[in-house]
C-alpha cells in the first residue's frame, strides 16, 4: 500500500524539523514522538505526570483524526531522559493502555528540549483502513 494521509498537528517542531505528528499508511497509523507540550499555545509543564498527560492528549487526537483509538494502538515506546520519572507516569499510561495491552518498551535517553520529560510514540491498526 502506499501512504495515504499525513497528520499535522499544528506543532512548529513539524515545519521547523520536516515531520508529521502521525501517518496513516493503509490499515497502520504511525504516531511520530509526542511530547508535552500543548500545541495550542506551545508551552509545556515542569511535571513529568502532567507531561505524560498532554502527551497522551495530542496522542490520542493524531489518532481519532487518522480515524482510530486507543484501543487501537499495538506498539508504545516511551523515551525518558530520567528513569526515576517512569514510575510515577504509570497510573496516566494504564488508563490509556491498561486494557490495551500493547507491546511497549521504555528507553532512557536525551530528548530535544531540556524542558521535555517523557515522549511517547505509537503505532496502531485501524479497523477500517478505508475510514
Amino acid at each position: 500500500m502506499t501512504r495515504r494521509r499525513a497528520i499535522l498537528s499544528g506543532s512548529t517542531f513539524e515545519e521547523q524539523i520536516g515531520y508529521a505528528r502521525a501517518v496513516v499508511d493503509g490499515d497502520r497509523v504511525h504516531v511520530s514522538g509526542t511530547t508535552g507540550f500543548d500545541y495550542a499555545t506551545m508551552t509545556i509543564s515542569d511535571d513529568v505526570v502532567e507531561q505524560a498527560e498532554q502527551c497522551l492528549r495530542n496522542v490520542g487526537a493524531a489518532l481519532a483524526e487518522a480515524g482510530c483509538g486507543f484501543a487501537d494502538v499495538v506498539r508504545v515506546r516511551y523515551l525518558l531522559p530520567d528513569r526515576g520519572d517512569f514510575e510515577p507516569c504509570w497510573p496516566v499510561l494504564r488508563r490509556c493502555f491498561g486494557q490495551v495491552r500493547p507491546a511497549a518498551t521504555m528507553m532512557v535517553c536525551g530528548l530535544a528540549d531540556p524542558r521535555m520529560k517523557i515522549e511517547i510514540e505509537v503505532e496502531a491498526r485501524r479497523a477500517d483502513p478505508a475510514g
